[in-house]
């Protein structure tokens, strides 16, 4: 329940040529606390709700809980979200071992693009294809449930 994560941003759209696939994804979150969040998401017609721990100093590490809900729950769950939902369309985009999550981010968060890559320890060494740009991990104004508060298109 331990989530290991890096996150960049995407300097080019090569990354879509090399995507094995792409999804769309809408989210709220219940919870914008600093300890823990609460996040209600629906990908394309999946439910889920998530709730994750504060992050270690590094920002590479929080626990994480996911458990599929039905997407009706999730849409009726959205309606009662904090204000500024997500929309996105991520890319799962292999590269050596690992994958990465491309997410292209719509409305208020339009023009913005951030590239996550989990891991099995916070050293790991990994594969960094040529559109990956800025590490940003650990950068609280880049975790979605702060988009959703602060969204990109005011920064």
């Amino acid at each position: 329940m331990i989530e290991i994560e890096r996150k960049f941003l995407v300097t080019s759209t090569a990354y879509q040529e090399q995507a094995s696939s792409k999804e769309r994804i809408v989210q709220g979150f219940l919870n914008t606390d600093k300890e823990r969040t609460v996040r209600v998401r629906i990908k394309d017609q999946s439910g889920f709700l998530t709730v994750k721990g504060k992050s270690n100093d590094a920002g590479t590490m929080r626990f994480e809980w996911e458990k599929e809900i039905p997407v009706s729950d999730a849409e009726q769950l959205l309606l009662i979200c904090e204000p500024g939902i997500i929309d996105k369309v991520r890319f799962r985009v292999p590269s050596g071992s690992h994958e990465y999550e491309v997410d292209e981010f719509h409305g208020e968060n339009e023009g913005l693009v951030v590239a996550e890559i989990e891991l099995e320890s916070e050293n790991q060494v990994f594969k960094k294809p040529s559109w990956l740009g800025k590490e940003v991990t650990g950068e609280v104004a880049y975790y979605n449930s702060q988009l959703s508060k602060n969204p990109f298109k005011n920064w």
